[in-house]
């Protein structure tokens, strides 16, 4: 690879700068260079990517200012690559909309989790037993991109458990850490309002997530669930009518 960033056609309509950032060197010239064949590249082709190395953050700074968009991370065994592009449709970063598309692209973007406290008149809580691993958890699921958590804990309820139940207000913001294999996430834990215990005769279990659903008193939750879930959920419980809370692993 070149000192000097020159474009590559890797592909039908797809060029790839190819660059060593010089050690030492000023990102702001490196900038201009890489910047000056991105445009140029963009004349013939409909895609311009960049690899940069993701300890590299001196050619991170130069890709991302050279207006092209973060678009993941391509591993490898000798290190891994981040990928970088921009498309001869994207807006140009010097209007409002391609600026925040930009930035859009590398701010750091977290994992949200709703789940709903769903409780009988005997102040029991609705707890279920997952397929996928031991402990239990109260209802609830991820929030896709775009999904306010609000319409997400009321439709993952629906979906798993077939009750259409009304949300009531935030109860807790809980802040889960890094933790086997997954990344940290913001757990949000809505009111699902008290109900007779007989609602669990109307549930219908999504068989790939749920193998069942029960009220629990706090000690049986205790039993069956994680301890950072049973925290969660006293927290939440000490919260109600009280206005949203926020917990770190359920402290």
């Amino acid at each position: 690879m070149s000192e000097q960033p020159r474009a590559e056609t890797v592909s039908d309509g797809v060029a790839r700068i190819v660059w060593t950032p010089p050690a030492g060197g000023d990102w702001n010239t490196a900038l201009d260079a890489v910047r000056r064949e991105v445009e140029a590249a963009l004349v013939a082709h409909g895609r311009v990517e960049i690899l940069v190395g993701a300890d590299d953050e001196t050619a991170q700074r130069v890709a991302t200012w050279s207006g092209m968009q973060r678009e993941g991370v391509q591993r490898g065994v000798d290190g891994d690559l981040v990928v970088y592009a921009r498309l001869d449709s994207d807006t140009p970063v010097s209007e409002p909309g391609g600026f925040r598309a930009l930035l859009n692209s590398f701010l750091p973007r977290k994992r949200a989790i709703s789940q709903m406290l769903i409780r009988d008149r005997d102040e029991r809580v609705l707890v279920c037993q997952l397929t996928y691993k031991q402990d239990w958890d109260l209802p609830g699921g991820v929030v896709e991109v775009g999904e306010s958590p609000q319409l997400a804990v009321a439709r993952e309820v629906e979906e798993e458990l077939g009750l259409s139940l009304e949300v009531g207000p935030l109860l807790l913001t809980d802040w889960l850490p890094p933790w086997g294999g997954w990344d940290d996430a913001l757990c949000l834990v809505f009111d699902g309002g008290v109900h007779d215990a007989a609602i669990t005769d109307t549930i219908v279990k999504q068989a790939r997530e749920i193998q069942s659903a029960e009220f629990l008193t706090l000690d049986q939750a205790r039993e069956r669930c994680a301890d950072f879930t049973t925290r969660r959920l006293e927290s939440a419980l000490a919260n109600l009518g009280g206005g949203p809370a926020y917990t770190e692993s359920g402290r």
